[in-house]
């Protein structure tokens, strides 16, 4: 027996009468499921480490690019200075400082001196009293400063501690330095031509000293170099410098 279908078969189910016999009409077809994709998850770890490893690099560059370079001018390595070419002209002979266009020449001594420093006249008092011949201070700071003092009728040193102890009594600033001085070293050098020289350094609370001491042509010399703790910490590498550019020069 022929059976016919129309277009709602598709869509419904449907039972006839005839005996015995059942239509069932077909599903209308179902769409499967999209399936799922697995997508390899990569560990965190690596990836955090990555990460961390490209803001770092950023971030030094970035300093790199915004650091300010240091200036020269806070180097002491920039730090320039004049040589000083002193006389030690006694108080008699003493004319002031610039009258002698052979100064050069004439010099028993000489030294550094810092640029920008500047220089204090002596007087003849100061001269004839306790020997100043020269002197050159700090215009930041006038107590940072050097200076030199001579004696006549000095043949040779005496012993180092009876040095340092002559020389306190016409100098009130190394007294009080010397009173209030947390610690004194002394050691005895030569130069390349066996010049020998006493080194002091006193090193007090609120101040510091390096001094130089030597005899030749019958003078005994004494370089000084002061500062304040303040300057002496800041200073340090430049006071060293000019200490240490101090010696006697012509025949002796």
């Amino acid at each position: 027996m022929a059976t016919m279908f129309s277009p709602s078969t598709f869509f419904s189910t449907t039972t006839t009468n005839t005996p015995n016999t059942t239509i069932t009409s077909p599903k209308p077809p179902q769409t499967p499921p999209p399936s799922k994709s697995h997508l390899p998850i990569p560990p965190s770890k690596p990836l955090l480490t990555t990460l961390t490893t490209t803001l770092t690099a950023t971030a030094a560059t970035a300093a790199i690019l915004t650091a300010t370079p240091p200036s020269l001018a806070d180097s002491t390595a920039a730090t320039t200075y004049q040589v000083y070419y002193g006389t030690a002209a006694s108080a008699a002979n003493y004319g002031g400082y610039g009258g002698n266009s052979n100064r050069k020449d004439s010099a028993e001594y000489v030294y550094d001196v810092p640029d920008g420093w500047k220089e204090r006249l002596v007087s003849k008092v100061e001269k004839g009293t306790n020997g100043t011949d020269s002197e050159f201070y700090n215009p930041k700071k006038k107590s940072e400063k050097e200076y030199l003092t001579f004696l006549s009728g000095f043949r040779q040193l005496a012993p180092k501690d009876l040095v340092l102890n002559n020389l306190a009594l016409s100098d009130v600033n190394l007294q009080d330095l010397l009173a209030s001085a947390d610690n004194v070293t002394s050691e005895e050098k030569k130069d390349e031509k066996g010049q020998v020289y006493y080194v002091y350094e006193i090193d007090g609370v609120a101040a510091h000293s390096l001094i130089s001491v030597t005899c030749a042509q019958n003078k005994l010399y004494a370089h000084f170099v002061n500062a304040p703790t303040p300057e002496w910490n800041r200073d340090h590498d430049m006071l060293k410098h000019v200490h240490e550019s101090f010696k006697t020069i012509g025949s002796f």
